[in-house]
């Protein structure tokens, strides 16, 4: 648009001075011709601008002219608004001033857009920093722009969910209070029948908006909710880290159940591993990964992959699936 235009030429003017009108037109993807046409148009709204001829000759702004017009549309606005990672400011010393960069911003916005823009920083964080364990499962993201339109629109939605470790689908109707980004992992945090949960967009199956407002804690904002679960998560995951390997072709199933506790993947194409003497399937392909259980007995739920998945370490581990498996032979091995 022409207005767009105009302002971004401003703009330019007003931070280097000087440009050349030939490196304007390419910057905005117009002719020369339509570049002396807009600096006719800004100089007859009255705003100091004039061309320079000669080798050193562009498009000038009289020196000292200022306008406090940001040129920020309502989306950039609320764009610079996520920008209020903690964990990632906080490593370099620079909470305090990020927080007083985003204030002067926006001091300076236009006021149709301050209220988006703060609520935006109310309802988005970006949280660059790790679990103590647990990487993303890379499954799409199909519902979450539902989710982030719930968010915003202040009302409850209903999502279909898939629980880590289960493949049952269940129902559920969430007062949320924003969205988390978690190294690169989204989550809706929101309250469930007035408690504070935690739900991976990725584990959405489906997703809707509902007509009734949302049902927040008074006086609760997002990131309180998220620094109680957070630390609820973190605690959770102390548990102990196993090695294993997957067949391959069962992999995506692994993932599904056991994908939230998966510590790492490491890709490999192997014929034996420890005690198995080979490949019972003869290809030789596995996929080796660290994950972690809460406790030792709680291993055993990796037998219902029967020898498509093996414990490689650590050997108490191994020892308890070994007495579990032998208990189970002998089950069947004895009359009826």
């Amino acid at each position: 648009m022409k207005s767009d235009r105009l302002l971004s030429i401003l703009l330019l003017l007003q931070t280097r001075g000087t440009v050349p009108a030939p490196e304007l037109a390419e910057r905005l993807e117009v002719s020369v011709r339509t570049i002396y046409r807009d600096v006719d148009a800004l100089s007859a709204a009255g705003v100091p601008v004039y061309a320079e001829r000669g080798r050193h000759g562009g498009i000038t702004l009289l020196p000292g002219y200022r306008t406090d017009v940001t040129g920020l549309t309502a989306d950039e606005s609320r764009a610079l608004f996520v920008l209020a990672a903690q964990g990632a400011h906080a490593a370099l010393g620079l909470d305090a001033a990020i927080g007083s960069a985003l204030r002067k911003v926006m001091a300076a916005l236009p006021a149709p857009h301050r209220p988006a823009a703060e609520l935006t920083s109310r309802r988005i964080l970006v949280d660059a920093s790790r679990w103590t364990r647990g990487p993303g499962s890379g499954l799409p993201l199909d519902h979450l722009g539902t989710l982030q339109d719930a968010v915003f629109a202040d009302r409850r939605v209903r999502v279909s969910y898939v629980h880590s470790g289960s493949e049952g689908v269940r129902d559920y109707t969430l007062d949320p209070y924003g969205l988390v980004s978690k190294a690169g992992v989204w989550y809706l945090v929101a309250d469930r029948d007035g408690e504070p949960r935690l739900f991976r967009a990725d584990r959405v199956r489906s997703a809707s908006l509902t007509e009734e407002a949302v049902r927040r804690r008074p006086g609760v904002e997002l990131v309180d909710v998220w620094e109680r679960l957070k630390q609820w998560v973190e605690r959770r995951t102390g548990g102990i880290e196993v090695t294993a390997r997957v067949r391959r072709d069962r992999y995506g199933r692994f993932l599904r159940l056991h994908g939230g506790v998966v510590t790492e993947v490491v890709e490999e194409a192997g014929a034996g591993g420890a005690g198995t003497g080979g490949d019972a399937e003869g290809t030789g392909e596995w996929v080796t990964v660290r994950l972690v259980v809460e406790e030792v007995r709680a291993a055993r739920a990796l037998l219902a992959f029967s020898d498509a998945v093996e414990v490689l370490a650590p050997p108490e581990i191994r020892d308890e699936l070994a007495r579990a498996a032998a208990a189970v032979s002998a089950l069947y091995e004895g009359p009826h």
